[in-house]
């Protein structure tokens, strides 16, 4: 199948690329750094992705931030040019259609939940037209070299002194390999079920900083001493983070970590065909270079 990848150059796509070329299929892989390149803000409408919708037979979504920046937009990157790319689909009879949204983002209230859940909304609307046969994909936390998220991780389980927000350290969550949720993007974007909502979770739910504490584990280093930070310098931190682009933490990274993000572990393993990475054996998927 040739299958259009959206952020295929970015930090889950070229994962999924990887994966559909060792599926046997044909990537077509659209950016802001693919050649031709394609600019989510400026396609905001259907008729901007018909030229990138020819002879596909199927597209996944994998574009995301985790935040607003000067260069970009959420309501752009995640709702305007999604549901115009679904639009545009629907016009063309692609009818598989894959959209990496996130889990907890039915009830969230920041940014990034907000803008994401306007796209899977628009979506499943479609679904339920008889327009299209969309699946929705909503995993927990991404672990994996690049990832945000990851990256944070990796930095706090490097300190000899840890000092975590109560709310966070004490939350759930069920990380996902990168190469496990890209394998099973490659494998919904090729056939037409599931359809709706699919909700991806790994093997096990973890506390944040039990998950902190393995990873330094896993790295060789005598545990941390770990203390409490107090909600106002949580807060405060997290604004400083707001000023500086580059940093993983900022205020939509406070909240969207301290609420619980867990799902049913099966499911993740029923797609996959196979056994998912656990969290005591994350930190060797990454890339030695990587290892610190």
């Amino acid at each position: 199948m040739r299958i259009l990848i959206c952020g295929g150059t970015g930090f889950l796509g070229r994962h999924v690329v990887n994966a559909l070329i060792q599926a046997g299929h044909d990537p077509v892989v659209r950016s802001r750094h693919s050649d031709p390149a394609l600019d989510f803000a400026h396609a905001t409408d259907a008729e901007a992705w018909r030229p990138h919708l020819q002879n596909v037979d199927a597209v996944v979504n994998a574009v995301g931030a985790l935040r607003d920046t000067p260069a970009q937009s959420l309501d752009m990157l995640h709702t305007a040019a999604p549901m115009a790319l679904f639009d545009a689909c629907a016009q063309a009879g692609i009818r598989r259609v894959v959209q990496v949204s996130a889990l907890g983002v039915h009830e969230g209230d920041t940014r990034y939940a907000s803008t994401k859940r306007a796209a899977d909304d628009h979506l499943l609307a479609l679904n339920a037209a008889g327009r299209l046969h969309g699946v929705v994909v909503r995993p927990s936390v991404i672990f994996g070299a690049g990832g945000a998220s990851t990256e944070l991780f990796l930095a706090l389980a490097r300190l000899p002194v840890l000092l975590l927000p109560q709310a966070v350290r004490d939350s759930f969550i069920q990380p996902v390999a990168v190469r496990d949720l890209a394998d099973v993007l490659a494998r919904l974007a090729a056939q037409d079920a599931p359809t709706g909502v699919v909700n991806l979770g790994g093997p096990e739910p973890v506390a944040m900083g039990s998950l902190i504490a393995s990873l330094r584990a896993q790295m060789g280093r005598a545990p941390a001493r770990v203390g409490h930070l107090p909600q106002w310098a949580s807060v405060a931190s997290a604004k400083v983070g707001d000023r500086i682009s580059a940093l993983p933490w900022c205020s939509e990274t406070l909240a969207l970590l301290q609420n619980s993000n867990v799902t049913d572990p099966q499911t993740l393993a029923d797609l996959l065909g196979r056994p998912p990475v656990p969290p005591q054996r994350l930190y060797a998927t990454l890339p030695r270079e990587r290892r610190s």
